[in-house]
């Protein structure tokens, strides 16, 4: 299923038709600040695990999340005082943070050393389906590894890779630059660019 959501003002009606398609344990394709991404409510293993076979992903390399917020942030993952200061600075914008997570996260969301790749996108669509859905969705680059890192802009792009894949499909029209977020490991206060991406380096300062 297709659905266009206008980016600026999300139609209520729509939202909530793919608010209550994550309860039910669909998989979707979304827009975010940075790429189209595909993702689920994280606390439903079954879809989780969906996406690792959509992705052709090793259950050892757990996959990001959106939060609401910097309070979300803080109920999924250990914010040092340092942390917060960066994550105040930076959110919402098109960061990955890697950070220690809390024992809410599901094991199927964290790594070995426990910790967690969390983002708060500067997308209204992304921040009102987590807000209605009430908890973290999962996030990855709907690209697949066979584009040598070129990124799906349209939505009809995303269509053509994962109509018969995923249960639901948002287009909100071609995304400007289209680049994955910059990874940030903030764990034990120090700050560490393990990808650079959109994210300005200036702006964690």
């Amino acid at each position: 299923m297709l659905l266009h959501i206008n980016p600026d003002n999300p139609q209520p009606r729509l939202l909530k038709q793919v608010v209550e398609a994550l309860r039910q344990g669909a998989v979707i394709c979304y827009p975010t600040d940075t790429v189209y991404g595909i993702g689920c409510d994280i606390f439903n293993q079954k879809a989780v695990k969906r996406i690792y076979q959509i992705k052709q992903r090793p259950l050892a390399r757990p996959f990001s999340f959106i939060c609401a917020d910097l309070k979300d942030v803080s109920t999924y993952a250990h914010v040092s005082n340092t942390g917060y200061r960066v994550l105040r600075k930076s959110l919402p914008g098109p960061y990955t943070f890697v950070l220690p997570a809390t024992k809410l996260v599901p094991k199927i969301m964290m790594t070995k050393q426990k910790t967690v790749g969390i983002r708060v996108p500067d997308h209204r669509i992304c921040m009102e389906l987590v807000n209605g859905l009430g908890n973290p969705i999962l996030t990855t680059s709907a690209a697949p590894d066979d584009l040598d890192g070129r990124q799906l802009i349209h939505a009809y792009e995303v269509e053509e890779r994962y109509a018969k894949q995923v249960d639901l499909i948002i287009d909100s029209g071609p995304l400007a630059h289209s680049m994955p977020s910059t990874v940030v490991s903030l764990e034990d206060d120090d700050l560490q660019v393990l990808r650079p991406g959109k994210g300005s380096l200036e702006g964690l300062g």
